[in-house]
C-alpha cells in the first residue's frame, strides 16, 4: 500500500499534493531536472541547471518585454470552429476545449500594446503551449488584425513565434493563412513600420516559411530551435545523420539567417536599442574618448621610393583603426546585424544600426582584424557574395525608414576564391553598385583604407564619397598591377605613382567630394583626432544632405556618377602643374 493512499478510494488529501507537488517543481524536458518553481519563474523560465528555455506564456512574454509589466491586451476576431469537421482519434472540436481549458487562452494568438523603452509597441504571441502555437484562421486573422492595429497606429511591431506550424485540423484553410498573413507584413513594409520577428523554440513549418521569415530585425532566442520541416522528417529523406547544432538559433546565425541570437534576460534590452534607432529618438552623443594601441615603430619595408606608394604603405598600416575600432570610438548604441538570410554570415562585411554622434544611421564596412585570429575570422576585409548581400539587405533596411546610410570600405577587393564564384561574387557585387545608387536616403561613403577594385565601389556609390588623408583608390593593387605589365614586381613604387591612386589625385579627378586630415603621421599615430575628425566630416555631410528630400537623391546621385570621367582629358597633378 502507498502512503496516504488506500487501494481502491479516492484520497483528496493525496491529490491536493499532487497538485501543489506540480506548481511547486518543474520537471525540464531536456534534462530531466526538477526545477523550484520560485527559482524557474525568477530564471525567466529557463532551467538553472542546462539552460534549457521553457515555452513562455503570452503573459510571461508581455511581462518581460514591456515596461513595467504594464500592457493592455487587445480584443482580436473570433472565428468558427472546426469549419472542416475534423476527427482524428478525437474530434478537432474537442481538443480546441481542452486547449482552451488548460491554457486559459480562446486560441494560439494573444495580442497586446504596451511601452518597450517609453516607445509605444504593439506585441503579437504565439502561444506554444495551444496545440504548440499551430497556425489556423483564428491565428492568421488575428495576426492580420494585430499589424493593422500596428499600422494604424504608427508603431513598431513585434512577432513572438514558437509553432508547429500550420494546423493540420483546417488543412487548406491553415495554410492559406501563409499567404494572409504576408499580405499584412507587406503592408507593414510599405508603411514604414518596424517588424521584428522574436523567434522562440521550438518555430518550425509554414510559420518560418511566410511570416517569420521577413522581419526587418531577425532575433533568435538562445537555445531555440528553428526550421522548415522537423529534424527526423530530414534524417529520414535523406538518409544522413544531421549535425547536433542542426536547426538551433546558432546554426541559422552561422548560415545567416537571423541577425543575432539573444538570451533571453538581455531581450528587453536589445530591444530598446533597436526601437530607439529605427524610430529616429533623440540622443545626446557620448564623447569620443579612444586610445591609441602601442607600436614598435618599426621602419616599413618600400617606405620613401615615391609619395604614391609610401601611401599605400600608411593605408595598410597595421595599428590603423579598421571599421569595427571606428563603431567602438565613434557610434553610441551599436546593434551588429547579421546574414543575408540567403547563405551565410560574413564577418568580412559587418553592418549595423546606431547613433553616429547624435544621428541614428546604418553602418556598414569591411573589417579587416589585427590579430592572427581575427584577421582569418574577417578574411583579411574581402567579402564573399553573401557579405554584399547582406550589405544590400541593410541599405534597403535604412531606405525603409529614413536612416542615412554610412559606409567605410577597406578592402583590398572581394575575396578570390572558387566558392565565392560558385555562389555569384560577380552579381552579388554589381548589386550592391546598383542598390547603393538606387536608395532613397541619404548615402555617405568613406575610404579609411585600401579602396581596392569591386570590391571597394559596391559599397562606395554615395551621395558624398571622402577618403581619409592617407588612404587609396584603385582597379588593382600597385603589386598586380607591376607583375602583370611591368612583368616585375619590383616595379610596385612606380606602379603607385603611375596609377593616380591617392585622394589627392582623386579629389583633382573629382571622384570624391572631400579629404578628411589625418594626423601628421597618419591615423594610426592618433585614433583620438583622427576618429573625431572623422565623426565630425560624416556627420556634416549627412546633415547637408539631409535638407534635401529623399526623393531626389537617387537621381542626384546617378547624375553625379554619370559625369565622373567625363572631363578627363589628360590628367596632371596639381603639384605637377605647380611645379611647371
Amino acid at each position: 500500500m502507498l502512503f496516504g493512499k488506500r487501494a481502491g478510494i479516492k484520497n483528496r488529501n493525496r491529490e491536493r499534493y499532487d497538485r501543489i507537488r506540480r506548481l511547486m517543481w518543474i520537471k525540464c524536458e531536456s534534462c530531466g531536472h526538477l526545477v523550484y518553481y520560485k527559482d524557474y519563474k525568477t530564471n525567466h523560465y529557463i532551467c538553472p541547471r542546462c539552460g534549457r528555455a521553457f515555452i513562455m506564456t503570452p503573459k510571461q512574454r508581455f511581462d518581460l518585454l514591456f515596461d513595467n509589466n504594464e500592457w493592455e491586451r487587445l480584443k482580436l476576431p473570433i472565428v468558427s470552429d472546426d469549419p472542416l469537421n475534423f476527427v482524428d482519434r478525437r474530434a478537432y472540436s474537442d481538443r480546441l476545449a481542452d486547449a482552451r481549458a488548460e491554457t486559459g487562452y480562446n486560441d494560439a494568438i494573444t495580442t497586446a500594446d504596451g511601452v518597450i523603452g517609453g516607445i509605444p509597441t504593439t506585441i503579437c504571441v504565439l502561444n506554444g503551449d495551444f496545440m504548440l502555437g499551430s497556425m489556423g484562421r483564428a491565428a492568421g486573422d488575428g495576426m492580420i488584425a494585430s499589424m493593422e492595429h500596428a499600422i494604424e497606429k504608427r508603431q513598431p511591431f513585434i512577432m513572438v513565434t514558437c509553432s508547429g506550424g500550420a494546423r493540420m485540423q483546417e488543412n487548406i484553410l491553415s495554410l492559406m493563412q501563409m499567404a494572409r498573413t504576408v499580405v499584412a507584413v507587406n503592408k507593414l513594409h510599405a508603411n514604414g513600420i518596424p517588424y521584428i520577428v522574436l523567434l522562440t523554440d521550438p518555430t518550425f513549418g509554414g510559420v518560418t516559411a511566410s511570416f517569420a521569415m521577413l522581419g526587418d530585425i531577425h532575433i533568435a532566442e538562445k537555445g531555440a530551435r528553428i526550421g522548415f520541416a522537423g529534424r527526423r522528417v530530414i534524417e529520414q529523406n535523406i538518409r544522413e545523420k544531421l549535425p547536433s547544432n542542426f536547426q538551433t538559433a546558432e546554426y541559422l546565425y552561422e548560415h545567416g539567417m537571423v541577425d543575432m541570437v539573444v538570451p533571453r534576460d538581455e531581450l528587453k534590452e536589445k530591444l530598446e536599442k533597436i526601437l530607439a534607432v529605427l524610430t529616429k529618438q533623440p540622443h545626446t552623443p557620448n564623447s569620443i574618448n579612444v586610445t591609441t594601441p602601442e607600436s614598435d615603430n618599426k621602419k616599413v619595408r618600400g617606405m620613401g621610393e615615391t609619395d604614391a606608394y609610401d601611401k599605400v604603405l600608411l593605408a595598410r598600416n597595421e595599428n590603423r583603426p579598421h571599421f569595427l575600432d571606428y563603431i567602438n570610438g565613434i557610434v553610441d548604441d551599436w546593434t551588429y546585424l547579421a546574414g543575408d538570410r540567403l547563405f551565410g554570415e560574413d564577418p568580412a562585411m559587418c553592418g549595423g544600426i546606431g547613433y553616429w554622434r547624435d544621428i541614428p544611421a546604418v553602418i556598414i564596412g569591411q573589417e579587416k582584424g589585427r590579430t592572427i585570429e581575427t584577421r582569418q575570422l574577417h578574411r583579411f576585409g574581402m567579402p564573399n557574395p553573401e557579405g554584399y548581400r547582406k550589405a544590400q539587405r541593410l541599405m534597403r533596411l535604412a531606405e525603409k525608414f529614413k536612416l542615412p546610410l554610412i559606409s567605410l570600405f577597406d578592402t583590398a577587393g572581394a575575396f578570390a576564391g572558387s566558392a565565392a564564384e560558385e555562389r555569384g561574387q560577380s552579381q552579388a557585387i554589381a548589386t550592391s553598385i546598383a542598390t547603393g545608387l538606387d536608395i532613397k536616403t541619404p548615402y555617405v561613403a568613406v575610404n579609411v583604407g585600401e579602396g581596392g577594385s569591386g570590391g571597394a565601389i559596391a559599397i562606395g556609390t554615395g551621395d558624398r564619397v571622402l577618403m581619409l588623408e592617407n588612404t587609396i583608390y584603385s582597379v588593382i593593387a600597385p603589386e598586380s598591377c607591376a607583375s602583370i605589365l611591368w612583368k616585375d614586381n619590383k616595379f610596385r613604387a612606380t606602379a603607385a605613382a603611375a596609377m593616380k591612386l591617392t585622394a589627392n589625385d582623386m579629389a583633382n579627378l573629382k571622384i570624391i567630394d572631400k579629404i578628411v586630415t589625418e594626423p601628421s603621421g597618419g591615423a594610426h599615430t592618433d585614433w583620438q583626432q583622427t576618429m573625431t575628425a572623422l565623426a565630425d566630416a560624416v556627420a556634416d555631410e549627412i546633415h547637408d544632405l539631409q535638407k534635401i528630400p529623399t526623393s531626389e537623391l537617387s537621381a542626384r546621385r546617378a547624375d553625379k556618377f554619370l559625369a565622373m570621367t567625363r572631363g578627363v582629358e589628360k590628367y596632371v597633378s596639381a603639384h605637377d602643374a605647380k611645379d611647371k
